[in-house]
């Protein structure tokens, strides 16, 4: 049996989930709506504020299925009641970002500014001009939109200038050593 995937998942107080014969969850909350298809394999039952998962055969992939299928659930209903967030730093001299509007303006050194749009349930803080914060209910667009933001100028390891995690420790590596 799955480690992860044969935890119960708590329904908190104020979530709806919805289960459909294909598979199909529907999980409405506080902050937003999210609707998943799972494959059709495991087995997702709803017993008052419970939700298990189980699956069908004990073959590897079911089973690595079984604990993934878990954690997308337990991340759904996670999001809709008190969200997700990526903390992002910026390094370097010129470096900043400002909000206008809805859309984050990035300044890193390319001679135009780089403006992002947030999709729909997604919002940027900007607290200083070098932190960005990215809000949202779901993981995985709040992840997507945190990373599309770092791949516009990466950390270097000579000086570590560009845009990183907070939590992300970059190596640095020693410059030229002259004779």
């Amino acid at each position: 049996m799955s480690r992860i995937g044969k935890l119960p998942i708590t329904v908190p107080a104020g979530v709806i989930v919805d289960i459909a014969k294909d598979n199909t969850v529907t999980v409405k909350g506080p902050k937003g709506t999210l609707t998943q298809t799972f494959n059709k394999s495991m087995t997702i039952t709803k017993d008052g504020d419970v939700i298990n998962i189980e699956r069908k055969s004990e073959e590897k992939k079911q089973k690595a299925l079984h604990g993934l299928t878990r954690s997308l659930l337990n991340n759904m209903v996670h999001g809709v009641v008190n969200g997700y967030q990526k903390k992002l730093e910026i390094n370097g001299v010129g470096y900043k970002a400002a909000l206008d509007g809805q859309k984050l303006v990035l300044n890193l050194g390319y001679s135009q500014p780089l403006e992002v749009i947030p999709p729909e349930g997604i919002t940027f803080e900007v607290p200083t001009p070098v932190s960005i914060i990215v809000r949202g209910y779901d993981k995985q667009a709040v992840g997507q939109i945190a990373a599309q933001i770092r791949a516009y100028r990466k950390p270097e390891p000579y000086l570590g200038k560009g845009v990183k995690y907070s939590d992300e420790i970059i190596r640095r590596k020693e410059g030229k050593t002259g004779a």
